[in-house]
């Protein structure tokens, strides 16, 4: 399904095909890398099967489609610049095809390095599509956690807690993880008690 969905998407922008493989083939290249556990094609696809519940409020479908496929594209735990430099790489592959809301899509891009809730209603969608795993059943959190630390295997056990614990006490603190009603009143009560219960296991 992502690869026919990006390349439908693509299609509607340029004719030119053999372009098209080459923009999927980087996409699945990179997020099919050894080093990702959690940041890979699995979670673009969990993104866009959560898109479908919220579908009718997108204003830019296209935008959106693009900003999930792309803001992970580039991911280094040793940086802290990768939705930047995802943007720019995402800048650089559309420029070729007559899309033409490219600054938008980087903007959203960026957007997802801090979460912050947004005047954009679909910068706050994309936000909540991110971070939708932090809501989900208990095993399925525990697996994002397990997938997560060894995304982050190059630091020991204590850099890595301290590093953790900071990440989720900023998202308890936050007024609402979610930004949007559906994911708000979907996902929010079960996101902090995952949160809650990760933080107390890092003690």
């Amino acid at each position: 399904m992502l690869k026919e969905t990006f390349l439908k998407l693509m299609s509607k922008y340029t004719n030119q095909e053999d372009y098209i493989f080459y923009c999927w083939d980087e996409i699945f290249k990179s997020y099919s890398s050894e080093s990702r556990h959690y940041h890979n094609l699995i979670h673009i696809n969990n993104m866009i099967s959560e898109l479908d519940h919220v579908i009718s409020e997108v204003k830019e479908k296209d935008s959106l489609l693009f900003s999930i496929y792309y803001h992970d594209i580039i991911y280094n735990t040793s940086n802290s610049d990768n939705e930047y430099k995802s943007a720019m790489l995402f800048k650089k592959r559309i420029a070729r095809t007559d899309f033409q809301y490219i600054e938008k899509c980087m903007k959203q891009i960026e957007q997802t390095s801090e979460h912050k809730l947004s005047e954009d209603n679909d910068i706050n969608i994309l936000l909540d599509l991110d971070l939708s795993i932090l809501g989900k059943n208990r095993l399925d959190y525990q697996e994002y956690c397990q997938n997560i630390r060894k995304e982050y295997n190059m630091y020991s056990d204590l850099e890595y807690r301290n590093g953790r614990k900071k990440v989720l006490i900023r998202l308890l603190d936050l007024s609402s993880i979610y930004k949007t009603d559906y994911f708000s009143s979907k996902y929010e009560k079960n996101a902090r008690i995952n949160l809650a219960l990760e933080l107390k296991s890092l003690d």
